[in-house]
């Protein structure tokens, strides 16, 4: 690639080109056994005599940094060199306060026995056939590398969403009704930015799906947690002046348990009173093992109130940004405009290899055969935790995770498995309010012949 060199500063021009060669190498930017240019070309490049750039080679190379190669070139020395340490300058621009009260994201290393949370099992996932759908995107005629494409996501996806929705969901929903997103996080964040301004009010779960939470307080909201039971969100307790609703009714995070009907009734006829609106985040609901779901909130609204947000991410891979949401249609205008100042647009080649991944029955196999999976790792995690005399555990019938409650604080139980080399976490990370008591598992990432172990060894962290 072209160096750049700075020729500012003090000293004759050789020894400026020197130092900014040499800085280079230290600090890794010019890494062992890469290829400087031509000593003409560099100078021409440089605008200076071809003596000068020669004399900063020759002494970099009587100092051990550069060798010269007959008929190939000069390169720098193969032998290796400890980078130093380059960094931007310190500044003075400041944040607003309102990042200092959002958590940032967390780094915690992967653990022996590790029940992280929304991991899927990319085991399961059928990568090769992946890798021959992304290829055949390349080398279609639908990729025009040369102009942006639509903000709304590629057009044949968009159909195959509302008609995958359609099917499973009984959601509601044309092509044209279809965003596609980098992932659920920014279809909330979208949402975000056309309904809220600053101070509105936005009800979520408490426990609740804490990346939401923190999402809505960056955009300058007034977050309020709002008490879930055993028949999801207490659509009582909503504050009269809630803008937005954050609900996950299909299979609550991180409880578990599903919105009952009447609640489900409650919250469509208190949004249209107060005129507000509700995102349904449908996430996980691919992935259930007994019982039939409820209808979507989405297909119970009648008066335009519930936007819809679903992933791919949690049922293929992570490293797969493909989200999507269904609104209505008063708001359709307004977010693909907010996607489009977001982002200009999405990854098309993935998301025409999605589109086909779909439309050939490939997602449907790969839902059945996770899904069995899953199931089994969901029975025996419930089935074992039963048996462990401080955890009462949550039922549940679908997702990639369990939730246990616990009549203790279980901090130190968290820190003591941990330090056994097994991953859960507290009920009270998902609280922004009142801390309660519990862990929660997720069983998406971890082997099932893992299982055993890892939760003989959280039971004996007690």
């Amino acid at each position: 690639m072209d160096f750049h060199v700075n020729l500012t500063g003090r000293g004759d021009l050789s020894a400026r080109i020197y130092r900014a060669l040499l800085e280079a190498i230290l600090d890794g930017r010019l890494r062992p056994g890469e290829r400087l240019p031509p000593t003409r070309e560099l100078a021409q490049r440089l605008q200076v005599s071809r003596t000068t750039v020669t004399d900063a080679y020759e002494r970099l190379t009587a100092d051990g940094f550069l060798v010269g190669r007959v008929g190939a070139g000069t390169f720098v020395t193969d032998q290796p060199v400890k980078p130093a340490a380059r960094r931007a300058p310190r500044g003075q621009a400041r944040p607003r306060r309102l990042w200092e009260s959002v958590d940032g994201p967390s780094t915690d290393a992967v653990l022996p026995y590790d029940f992280q949370l929304g991991v899927p099992d990319g085991r399961l996932f059928p990568l090769e056939t992946w890798r021959r759908l992304v290829a055949r995107e390349w080398r279609g005629k639908s990729v025009h590398p040369a102009r942006y494409a639509d903000p709304a996501g590629h057009a044949g996806l968009r159909a195959a969403i509302a008609r995958y929705v359609g099917v499973s969901r009984s959601v509601v929903a044309g092509a044209e009704d279809v965003l596609v997103t980098q992932g659920a996080q920014q279809a909330l964040d979208v949402v975000g930015r056309v309904l809220l301004g600053p101070g509105d009010v936005v009800a979520v779960e408490e426990p609740g799906y804490s990346p939401a939470r923190r999402l809505f307080q960056s955009l300058g909201a007034q977050v309020v947690g709002v008490p879930v039971d055993g028949e999801g969100l207490d659509v009582t307790a909503i504050p009269a002046a809630a803008r937005l609703v954050y609900t996950t009714p299909s299979h609550q995070f991180p409880l578990g348990t599903p919105m009952s009907l009447a609640r489900r009734t409650a919250l469509l006829a208190w949004a249209a009173r107060r005129d507000a609106v509700v995102i349904e985040d449908d996430y996980d609901s691919e992935f259930r093992f007994s019982d039939r779901p409820l209808q979507p909130l989405q297909s119970l609204d009648h008066s335009g109130r519930v936007v819809y947000v679903g992933s791919f991410s949690k049922i293929m891979l992570p490293l797969l940004r493909v989200g999507f949401l269904i609104a209505p249609p008063s708001l359709r205008s307004a977010l693909r405009t907010a996607k489009q100042l977001a982002d200009l647009q999405g990854d098309m080649v993935t998301q025409g290899a999605l589109a086909r991944f779909i439309e050939e029955g490939l997602l449907a196999r790969h839902i059945r055969k996770a899904t069995r999976a899953y199931a089994a790792r969901h029975e025996l995690i419930t089935q074992t935790l039963r048996e462990v005399d401080w955890l009462e555990v949550v039922a549940s019938t679908a997702g990639l995770h369990v939730c246990a409650r616990t009549s203790f604080d279980p901090t130190q139980v968290v820190a003591r498995a941990r330090a056994s080399g097994v991953g859960v976490q507290a009920l009270a990370d998902f609280c922004a309010g009142e801390p309660q008591h519990g862990i929660v598992l997720g069983y998406g990432g971890i082997h099932v012949s893992q299982i055993p172990e890892g939760l003989r060894l959280l039971g004996a962290a007690r």
